[in-house]
């Protein structure tokens, strides 16, 4: 018996703030997504939808009768990528008033300096 290889692959997913009137119909919720948290004391969901179909799901949601209100995360839609930014001007933004952070330059000792 030889065990067939299956290639994993990560379905891209994004966040969902759900915001309810009640936590009675939670399994309602189940059926389009992942849930990952719920706050009863807030009365909120959080959970992970497919990117496929993203869009239809949350409408989907937002049309239920139990539900009050839906937040989509932003998170994927942020530049994680902070390596370039670090310690340069270009991570620094002018304002309109002029006002400009002055960039210091810290020297590290090690304890066998000292």
């Amino acid at each position: 018996m030889e065990a067939e290889m299956t290639e994993f692959t990560i379905n891209p997913r994004r966040g969902l703030v759900v915001w309810v009137y009640s936590l009675k119909q939670l399994k309602n919720l189940k059926r389009y997504g992942l849930v990952h948290y719920v706050s009863r004391k807030m009365k909120y969901v959080y959970m992970y939808l497919d990117e496929a179909g993203y869009e239809e799901n949350v409408a989907k949601i937002e049309r239920l009768h139990f539900v009050r209100s839906v937040e989509p995360s932003y998170r994927p839609d942020v530049e994680m990528n902070f390596a370039d930014k670090i310690g340069t001007r270009a991570a620094y933004q002018m304002d309109e008033d002029g006002f400009e952070v002055e960039e210091l330059s810290a020297h590290i000792r090690l304890a066998e300096d000292v």
